[in-house]
């Protein structure tokens, strides 16, 4: 375990298990490339610290906002675990360091990109899950990811649904979305627009409010979501 004794360090996490750690390192791409390794990749375990993070970061704003409403807990949850967030954890923890990649995702910068930082930062927490428990999972989470709360919310980061799906939409699928109105209803003291979210020609969500900027951005929420991208 030579290899993980600075992130121990840094995290105060020591792992027994070499395999499970390492696993959750190893990207998809690299496992195309060494088929006949009989590698497994991340993903699984990115499906897991998904969950847990997400549990974590709720149990945290329901009691530390006794009186906060769903709505602004629901958007401070999501500025917590959206990719931009958990990539910036990653590189303070420089996980990028330790990721398996293929020799194309490397020269295309790959330990840099903000997704898969993002979903390394989510298996690494499945690993501590699944080898420490909740309670260690718990403690990590609270330092390294919900310590940047009060920091997220003076600077609004938890309000700016648009710029977040656009940002992964570029990463992911090399394309910018777009928004296009698909109702528009009631008098002029009282209008309702209703809003599309379009990556190319698909309709990925929708969104409804009195303005067509609202509706936009309750719109791209939708597409978050949608995408599993929240």
């Amino acid at each position: 375990m030579e290899k993980y004794k600075k992130l121990e360090k840094i995290t105060g996490i020591k792992f027994k298990d070499t395999d499970l750690i390492k696993k959750a390192f190893i990207h998809k791409s690299y496992v195309n490339e060494h088929r006949n390794e009989g590698l497994k990749h991340n993903e699984r375990l990115e499906f897991l610290g998904d969950a847990v993070l997400e549990l974590v970061a709720t149990h945290h704003l329901f009691f530390k906002y006794p009186d906060q409403p769903e709505g602004d807990m629901t958007a401070f949850r999501s500025a917590l675990v959206k990719g931009k967030h958990l990539a910036e954890v990653a590189r303070e923890l420089e996980l990028g360091n330790y990721l398996f990649l293929s020799n194309g995702e490397e020269k295309s910068g790959g330990r840099e990109k903000n997704y898969i930082l993002a979903n390394v930062t989510e298996a690494f927490i499945g690993a501590i899950y699944i080898e420490h428990g909740y309670e260690v999972c718990e403690k990590f989470i609270e330092k390294f990811i919900m310590a940047k709360l009060d920091e997220i919310i003076k600077k609004g980061l938890h309000i700016d649904a648009k710029s977040q799906f656009q940002e992964i939409c570029q990463e992911k699928m090399e394309q910018t979305p777009h928004y296009d109105v698909i109702e528009e209803a009631g008098p002029d003291h009282d209008k309702k627009f209703t809003m599309g979210a379009y990556i190319g020609d698909e309709l990925i969500a929708k969104g409804e409010d009195s303005s067509k900027q609202k509706a936009e951005e309750k719109a791209a929420r939708g597409a978050l979501k949608a995408k599993g991208w929240e």
